[in-house]
């Protein structure tokens, strides 16, 4: 499975978005730390989530790394997140 189709199934399943986007910016980022050949290394999460509107701008991305927990220990280098209320 792709990076990115891991990711997006994970955070369907955990926060039910009415709004996700899952951009994978590797390629702007090709020869800097942890880029890797054929990309899937660093992601921007765009997401509106209900589940995430009463948190705290540090507990919603806690949220979403500790969802995530798999696909950063390992394949992902960065990712950036936008919660969208």
């Amino acid at each position: 499975m792709l990076v990115k189709d891991a990711i997006i199934s994970k955070l369907n399943a955990a926060f039910a978005p009415h709004h996700l986007e899952v951009i994978d910016e590797s390629e702007l980022h090709r020869g800097h730390g942890g880029w890797r050949e054929g990309g899937e290394t660093h992601f921007r999460v765009v997401i509106s989530a209900q589940s995430l509107a009463d948190k705290s701008r540090v507990e919603q991305h806690r949220a979403i790394n500790d969802c995530l927990a798999e696909e950063l220990a390992d394949r992902v280098h960065a990712l950036v997140i936008k919660v969208k209320n």
